[in-house]
């Protein structure tokens, strides 16, 4: 039951994040929610679920333990499409902002991007311990 509900709600966010970044226009007029131009906070939200809905089917997959939450490995998930998103948005053109929000955007993409690197560096487990013993 635990798969399948985190499975129903990774649908439903990656289908609204999808469609918050690809059309944020048509859905906030669907929702009735009022339009902003660009739809800058929209298509963030819309990444920002899409990363939560990867990190849900993750966490679906790798289910088997009992453990709370997410854990580094969707907050790293999390991060990274937030900060694609961003990216993508800074790269886009679509964004009319003076220099200086755009320098704080490129900033944060940037600091989303290395605390990605360091939680996937933290969550990968130790490499090369050698399980032979020496003496000494």
């Amino acid at each position: 039951m635990r798969t399948t509900l985190f499975i129903i709600d990774a649908v439903v966010d990656l289908a609204l994040g999808f469609f918050l970044v690809f059309s944020p226009v048509k859905v906030l007029e669907l929702l009735g929610l009022p339009l902003e131009a660009p739809p800058f906070y929209a298509v963030i939200l819309g990444g920002v679920l899409i990363g939560i809905g990867i990190a849900l089917l993750f966490e679906a997959c790798n289910g088997h333990r009992r453990v709370n939450g997410l854990g580094l490995g969707g907050a790293m998930i999390i991060n990274l499409f937030a900060a694609l998103t961003l990216a993508a948005l800074l790269i886009s053109g679509r964004m009319f902002i003076p220099l200086r929000g755009y320098l704080i955007l490129l900033g944060l993409t940037f600091f989303l991007l290395l605390l990605c690197g360091v939680e996937l560096l933290v969550s990968r487990p130790e490499h090369g311990q050698s399980s032979r013993k020496t003496d000494g």
